[in-house]
């Protein structure tokens, strides 16, 4: 669940991340309160909402087992543990 969740933060961050290589190519200063305006963190942040929104409908709908599948959980075995598998 946790990479999950990194993987989220992570396509989030991504539309300031490139914005910040963007001032750092063109030598306008990063850290210049001037380089980052309510309209441009405003937008950043849209296109960064929509990235996850994307994100989370494609982990929906591409992964995890496939419909009609049994989760076997994990067991012992002979003395050992057997991982869950999906069935």
């Amino acid at each position: 669940m946790i990479r999950a969740v990194l993987t989220e933060v992570g396509i989030f961050l991504i539309p300031f991340v490139v914005y910040a290589l963007f001032l750092i190519a063109t030598r306008s200063g990063v850290m210049a309160r001037a380089s980052w305006p309510l309209h441009m963190l405003a937008k950043l942040t849209l296109g960064a909402l929509v990235l996850v929104l994307i994100g989370f409908v494609m982990l929906a709908n591409f992964s995890g087992a496939p419909p009609g599948s049994t989760y076997v959980p994990a067991h012992i075995e002979d003395g050992r543990l057997v991982p869950g598998v999906e069935k």
